[in-house]
């Protein structure tokens, strides 16, 4: 008689070793680097990150390092960098937020739970149809295919932005996106090392200040140009 695999996602045994994969990475990845706001560690803790990357990548989907999404050199970023970003946001129930670069909807999923709603921005198609096959069940995330680097303006204003990578360049487009006393989280290129930074839009006024290094990832489309810097 034919068994079921025990290493199947599908497998009550399998979803044990997944629910006790978000516990080690809550208590291994996230309180020690101060990860402490209790509604990004309860999102984090029921999320099954696991659904967002490729199946020959599962057993990996919680280890503290990117893991590749075998699409256009995309990669789904460390969790710390995610909880990083969220617990610096300070999410409140009626943000609308805009996720820049939502690869297979991670990110979208885990602001999902907290806020009003979110626009999941991403321009690669096969990781497009990924993450609308995974929000089926999430009533508040629009999903939308379209270029990087010019943000969704038909959502606008919003109050909270996160470009879920490492950029070089942050178009003026995008900025206008935001409300005044909106936040945007990213991660940022200085000097060959990334971090993560924020910034308030405030009476028109904008500046990014980095808070932390990270090993987020970088996205090619926001590179910058020889003459700009942060």
């Amino acid at each position: 008689m034919a068994t079921q695999s025990s290493n199947s996602p599908q497998t009550p045994a399998a979803d044990n070793d997944y629910t006790m994969m978000r516990r080690v990475m809550v208590e291994s990845q996230l309180r020690p680097s101060d990860v402490n706001d209790p509604v990004v560690v309860s999102t984090m803790a029921i999320t099954p990150r696991e659904n967002f990357v490729p199946e020959s990548r599962k057993a990996t989907a919680y280890m503290d390092r990117a893991v590749p999404l075998d699409v256009g050199g995309r990669v789904l970023n460390p969790p710390l960098a995610a909880g990083l970003m969220l617990d610096r946001a300070e999410v409140r129930h009626d943000d609308n937020a805009l996720v820049i670069g939502s690869g297979t909807g991670y990110l979208a999923a885990l602001l999902a739970p907290l806020i009003a709603s979110v626009v999941a921005l991403e321009e690669n198609e096969v990781l497009s149809e990924h993450a609308v096959s995974g929000f089926e069940t999430v009533a508040n995330i629009t999903p939308i295919t379209g270029e990087l680097i010019k943000g969704y303006s038909a959502g606008k204003p919003y109050s909270l932005i996160i470009i879920d990578g490492a950029i070089e360049h942050l178009p003026e487009a995008i900025i206008r996106q935001l409300k005044d006393n909106g936040r945007l989280l990213t991660g940022i290129m200085e000097d060959n090392v990334t971090r993560l930074a924020i910034g308030h839009r405030k009476n028109d006024t904008f500046g990014l200040k980095p808070f932390i290094d990270s090993d987020i990832m970088p996205l090619p489309q926001f590179a910058a140009s020889k003459s700009y810097s942060f």
